[in-house]
C-alpha cells in the first residue's frame, strides 16, 4: 500500500510556536528576583545573593522541563550598605528559550525615605529609557530609533548610556544574534554599525544600562570574572587534558548560555582549564568594567517578542521600582518622547481598523 500524501505546513514564527516555554521561563525569572529583591538589604553578603539566586532558578526550571541555567550577574564578594545601587540580572531558559531580566534598586529607599539626587537621575532615566525602547522595538522600526531615542531621554536626567552596551536578537540556545542595537555608540561604531529592521516573529533581549557620569565610558581593570560564555562560532581542538575535560562539562551544563564558574564541579580547576579556552576563542569572559569614581549605573533589561499580534513584553514589570521609591527633581519635557511613553505597547488593532476606515470613508456633498 502506498503512504498517504504528506500536506507541507506553513511554519510558523518561533516566537509563535515556543512563546510559552519564554514566558515559563520569564514567570521563572520573576519570582526569583521577587525573592532576591527581599534579600537584597543591609547586611546582606552579595555572593549570598548570587548563590541564592543559581539555587531557585535551578530549582523553578527543573520542575518544569527539568531544563536550567545558572544565572545571577553579581561577581564580587561585597557586604550591602544601606544606599547602595544594587543590579539584579538573571535569565533561565527553558529548551533554549530564554528569558533575560535586570532591574536596580536601592538598599534600605522607602517612600518615606525615596531615592534622590544623582542615584534617582540615573534609575529614573535608564527606567524611562527602557520604556521607550519597549514601545520602539516593533515590526517595521530600526535600530538607530532605539538607540536616539535612549539617548535624548537620558540626557534629561543629565546622563549617559554606557558606550557601546549592545541589546540583541535572541533564538531558539542564542542570546547574542545577528540584529543589534547599539547605545552611545562611539564615531567609529557609528559608522561600522549595521541598521537592521525589525521583523515580525523575532525576539529580543533589550539591555538598558545608564551611567550618571557625563560620557557614559567603561573601563577594564584588575578583576577576575566568574562569568563566561561558549562560543559556538568557533572551533579548535583543545591540547590539555584538563581544558578538555572542562571544556565538555561546559557543554553539559550550559550549552550555549553563559555560565558561572560556581555551577562547576571543581571551580579552581574549572579556572585552569578554561585559561586554553579562552585563549582560542572557544570561550569568552564577561569582563567585569567600571566606571569613573563617584558615579552610579542603573540597569534594566527585558525581552520582547515581536508576534503577529503585536509585541509582547516575555518578561515581567520591575518588581522594586515604583516611582514614590524615586524622586528626581528633573522631567521629561519632550512631548514627542511623552507621547511615546504613555502609548500602549500592543496597538489595539480593531480600534485601527475602524479608525482607518473612518479616514477613508468620502465625505458627503451637499
Amino acid at each position: 500500500m502506498s503512504e498517504p500524501a504528506k500536506t507541507e505546513e506553513k511554519p510558523r514564527s518561533t516566537a509563535e510556536v515556543d512563546f510559552t516555554k519564554y514566558k515559563t521561563a520569564a514567570d521563572i525569572v520573576n519570582n526569583v528576583i521577587k525573592k532576591l529583591v527581599d534579600l537584597s538589604v543591609e547586611g546582606a553578603k552579595v555572593l549570598d545573593i548570587c548563590i541564592e539566586g543559581d539555587k531557585l532558578i535551578e530549582e523553578g526550571t527543573a520542575a518544569v522541563y527539568n531544563k536550567a541555567v545558572k544565572g545571577v550577574k553579581v561577581p564580587k564578594a561585597q557586604t550591602l550598605a544601606k544606599g547602595d545601587v544594587v543590579k539584579l540580572h538573571l535569565g533561565a531558559h527553558i529548551d533554549g528559550f530564554a528569558a533575560v531580566s535586570a532591574e536596580t534598586l536601592v538598599v534600605g529607599a522607602t517612600p518615606e525615605n525615596p531615592v534622590t539626587g544623582r542615584q534617582a537621575d540615573v534609575i529614573q532615566a535608564a527606567w524611562h529609557a527602557a520604556e521607550a525602547a519597549m514601545r520602539l522595538v516593533k515590526v517595521g522600526g530600526k535600530n538607530w530609533d532605539v538607540t536616539n531615542a535612549v539617548a535624548k531621554i537620558t540626557s534629561t536626567w543629565e546622563c549617559k548610556p554606557v558606550e557601546g552596551m549592545l541589546s540583541c536578537q535572541q533564538s531558539q540556545n542564542v542570546i547574542d544574534g545577528k540584529k543589534r542595537i547599539i547605545l552611545n555608540p562611539s564615531e567609529a561604531q557609528k559608522k561600522e554599525f549595521e541598521t537592521v529592521t525589525f521583523a515580525e516573529g523575532e525576539v529580543y533581549g533589550i539591555d538598558i544600562l545608564v551611567s550618571s557620569g557625563e560620557d557614559g565610558k567603561a573601563r577594564l581593570e584588575e578583576s577576575r570574572t566568574t562569568i563566561y560564555q561558549k562560543d559556538s562560532t568557533v572551533t579548535y581542538q583543545l591540547k590539555m587534558k584538563t581544558s578538555r575535560a572542562v571544556f565538555h562539562e561546559v557543554q553539559k551544563k550550559a550549552g550555549a548560555f553563559p555560565f558561572n564558574l560556581r555551577c562547576l564541579e571543581d571551580e579552581k580547576r574549572a579556572r585552569l582549564g578554561l585559561q586554553e579556552a579562552v585563549q582560542h576563542g572557544l570561550v569568552k569572559p564577561y569582563e567585569v568594567i567600571y566606571t569613573p569614581n563617584n558615579t552610579f549605573v542603573a540597569a534594566f533589561h527585558f525581552t520582547i517578542a515581536l508576534l503577529p499580534a503585536g509585541p509582547a513584553l516575555i518578561t515581567h514589570p520591575p518588581v522594586w521600582y515604583k516611582p514614590e521609591l524615586v524622586k528626581s527633581d528633573k522631567k521629561l519635557e519632550d512631548p514627542e518622547l511623552e507621547e511615546l511613553l504613555v502609548k500602549k505597547l500592543r496597538e489595539d488593532k480593531k480600534k485601527a481598523k475602524k479608525a482607518k476606515k473612518d479616514n477613508e470613508e468620502p465625505e458627503s456633498k451637499e
